[in-house]
């Protein structure tokens, strides 16, 4: 989960420099198709896909449609949010993933991670607030943070449906089974976008972005995800995502996009705090 923390932030940064110059559901399709290549190969040359996976394939529809809508909605907001506004957005989603484990799972979450989940939900708050006080307290939030936040709550209710849906198959085979059924509804619903778009013309960036996120923001993330939920509580797993503004942080650092004010940077060491509690075992 450390990894991919890493590794996600980058999406934030890429994404927000191609957002405007592709579809969202153009982009993510090919993503998607990008990523099944890359895993399905994987999963030939180590488990191999057994026929016994593919019962109920269901299951795959319902977490293929959850990951997608949530990607195409970060999309959606990263044509209007800063990068790290909408890292923070994404550290609201151990709270609901605490929430949404409790319905599907019955995970109790103790005291001591309610109050880590609240510290990091005010530090998440604070940075996309931009530390302005007045807006925090008029809780106006830009349009591009609403979508990516109902994005956040497919996320959210993506990780303990894993654990639910899962009968025993390898995290790699689940995910090229998720990759398969996501692909499918991207592509029905955003044909005509797909269709439309120029692909021959799309700037450099948008290539670069999309190999990105294909092979180390879809391939490699969904299989550390995978692994990590069938292993962790799902707050745990999503108490990672804190890191993420950190992350951001040095890849807009890397990009010379700037950097963010002192008072932004409280919000964001409140997230780490918030990380080190939920990391702490209950014994």
């Amino acid at each position: 989960m450390l990894l991919f923390s890493a590794l996600v932030a980058g999406s934030f940064s890429l994404g927000s420099l191609a957002a405007n110059e592709i579809a969202p559901t153009a982009l993510n399709a090919l993503r998607f198709l990008i990523a099944a290549i890359v895993i399905g190969a994987v999963a030939l040359a180590t488990t191999g896909l057994p026929r016994s996976a593919w019962q109920a394939p269901w299951r795959y529809l319902v977490l293929g449609g959850l990951f997608a809508a949530y990607f195409v909605l970060m999309f959606e907001g990263l044509k209007t949010a800063a990068p790290i506004s909408t890292a923070a957005v994404f550290t609201l989603t151990p709270l609901m993933s605490a929430g949404f484990g409790y319905v599907l799972l019955k995970q109790i979450t103790t005291r001591r991670m309610a109050l880590a989940l609240t510290i990091g939900a005010i530090g998440a708050l604070w940075v996309i607030f931009r530390a302005d006080w007045s807006a925090f307290l008029r809780f106006r939030v830009g349009q591009g943070e609403i979508y990516y936040f109902w994005g956040c709550v497919a996320h959210a209710i993506y990780t303990p449906m894993v654990r639910k849906l899962n009968r025993g198959e390898p995290a790699v085979v689940f995910t090229f089974g998720m990759l398969i059924a996501g692909l499918a509804g991207l592509t029905l619903y955003g044909w005509g976008d797909i269709r439309a778009t120029d692909w021959v013309s799309l700037p450099g960036i948008v290539w670069i972005t999309v190999f990105y996120l294909a092979i180390f923001a879809s391939a490699a993330t969904f299989v550390l995800l995978q692994f990590a939920t069938l292993n962790l509580p799902s707050a745990k797993v999503m108490a990672y995502t804190y890191l993420v503004p950190t992350w951001v942080i040095c890849w807009e650092i890397a990009l010379r996009h700037g950097t963010p004010t002192g008072y932004v940077l409280f919000g964001v060491a409140m997230t780490v705090v918030a990380l080190l509690l939920l990391l702490r075992n209950e014994h």
